[in-house]
């Protein structure tokens, strides 16, 4: 079991950033994939990036490419996504989740946090 914590969202203008993060708790982070997710209202949740187990391996939705970028701390169990250059259709809730593959984790599968409010004004 893996448990999932988002953090770091809030109101920012357009053309600001935010710093995501996702610490997880029970197993060690280090055996999973990692991936950000977002949710905007009316809309279905929508693959943001994905980060393999090693660090090795990234992969974004072409919306955010060039402007956002993941990466994970396994010796603390943390995942963040910066979040640069942000447009008002950045306005979702962001998730976090684990799972033991890559594929498994941009396919949306595996263990959720609970999200975070990202909210960018135009």
């Amino acid at each position: 079991q893996v448990q999932l914590v988002e953090s770091g969202g809030g109101l920012v203008q357009a053309g600001g950033s935010l710093r995501l993060s996702c610490a997880a708790s029970g197993r060690a982070l280090r055996f999973y994939a990692m991936g950000w997710f977002r949710q905007a209202p009316g809309k279905e949740r929508e693959f943001v990036a994905a980060i393999s187990w090693s660090g090795n391996s990234t992969g974004y939705a072409d919306s955010v490419k060039g402007r956002f970028t993941i990466s994970r701390e396994n010796a603390n169990n943390m995942v963040h996504l910066q979040m640069n250059s942000l447009k008002p259709e950045d306005t979702a809730v962001y998730y976090c989740n684990a799972d033991l593959t890559y594929r498994g984790v941009s396919e949306g599968h595996g263990y959720w946090g609970r999200g975070t409010q990202v909210t960018v004004s135009s």
